[in-house]
């Protein structure tokens, strides 16, 4: 390991199974042929990839996604809820303002009172940073953490937008990572740029005044998404093959060493470019964008849950992930995983 490169390296935190749980709407493109021309959907299907995702009912959250996945995975590793010492919630469709999510998945799985239960409110980079607040928390002296990320994103599209209505789907997910003193250090690499924060952005809901922006247009609905493409794709392109290289370096390994790059399901034109920058073949870097759509905070876990599920549960894997997108914000992660005992997807 470079001592000089930047990130941190967490040592003692074993993943030890990931679940995913779906909505059990699923909608193909076809859906779309009333809003838009056949033409549209074609041009940026070929940009984005997508072919169905799935949606949430009016009554299903985030949270009830969440709280099936921990259910399960708790149920296949034989872990009582009572030995959780901290349940972490990352996500930007909580079930509400407040009180946090997190407090409330900690009464529907029958935590105990010492375990701890917060939100954090991220998105595309949000997995990468649970996994490495709970790899820290793990350092710090928890034993059992549950991470928890998703998003339901389709709750605050524009149908009229074919940019952003053909794009998202939704999806819950649940991790554990437990303290072992067998696991190979987790190297991580972090960052920030606030000033492109204003193009990937839902401005009501919150306490801020809406504010006139020219991009918008007339008669925009300050509860839907507003993303600016071109903006989004340009930050991409610059920064994630760099944090790639930044997080191989912390982690003292080449590309040739990795045996899946694990990227945010943004879209797949861009995946395959930053896959090629970064040096790492098609056949290793798995991609499920077309059947599930950008799922936000999820779709790290839920490529574990689908594209890797029967080598992860098989032989120890060297993964190479990386979030990028909302904030703007990006993290990446090396780890190596032992077998786990539990990596699979539910529909509900």
């Amino acid at each position: 390991m470079d001592a000089d490169a930047p990130g941190y390296s967490v040592a003692g935190a074993a993943l030890r199974g990931v679940v995913s749980a779906l909505p059990a709407r699923r909608v193909t493109n076809e859906h779309f042929r009333s809003a838009f021309a056949q033409n549209d959907i074609d041009d940026v299907v070929k940009m984005l990839g997508v072919e169905a995702r799935h949606w949430v009912s009016q009554t299903q959250t985030t949270g009830d996604l969440c709280q099936a996945a921990a259910s399960r995975l708790l149920e296949r590793l034989g872990w009582d809820a009572a030995s959780l010492d901290a349940l972490i919630f990352v996500s930007q469709t909580p079930n509400q303002r407040l009180p946090a999510t997190a407090c409330e998945l900690h009464g529907a799985l029958g935590l105990a009172p010492r375990c701890l239960a917060f939100d954090v409110g991220m998105g595309c980079s949000g997995y990468v940073y649970g996994l490495w607040l709970a790899a820290a928390m793990i350092s710090a002296g928890c034993r059992r953490v549950l991470l928890l990320a998703g998003d339901t994103s389709s709750r605050m599209i524009d149908p009229r937008d074919r940019g952003t209505a053909l794009l998202f789907g939704d999806a819950g997910t649940a991790s554990a990572l437990e303290a072992s003193a067998d696991a190979a250090p987790i190297h991580f690499v972090l960052g920030t740029d606030g000033a492109g924060a204003r193009n990937l952005v839902v401005q009501g809901g919150g306490f801020r005044a809406v504010e006139p922006d020219a991009r918008r247009a007339e008669g925009y609905d300050p509860a839907h998404l507003f993303m600016d493409g071109g903006a989004v794709f340009s930050f991409t392109l610059k920064a994630v093959p760099a944090l790639i290289r930044d997080t191989l370096g912390r982690a003292g390994a080449e590309p040739a060493e990795v045996d899946a790059l694990v990227l945010h399901q943004a879209n797949r034109f861009m995946l395959n470019h930053i896959a090629k920058k970064a040096g790492i073949d098609a056949a290793r870097t798995p991609i499920n964008i077309d059947r599930y759509g950008n799922t936000s905070s999820a779709s790290i876990p839920l490529v574990l849950t689908t594209d890797l599920a029967a080598r992860l549960a098989a032989e120890p894997l060297r993964l190479m992930m990386a979030g990028f997108g909302v904030g703007y914000s990006w993290g990446g992660a090396y780890m190596t995983t032992q077998p786990l005992a539990c990596a699979e997807t539910l529909v509900l």
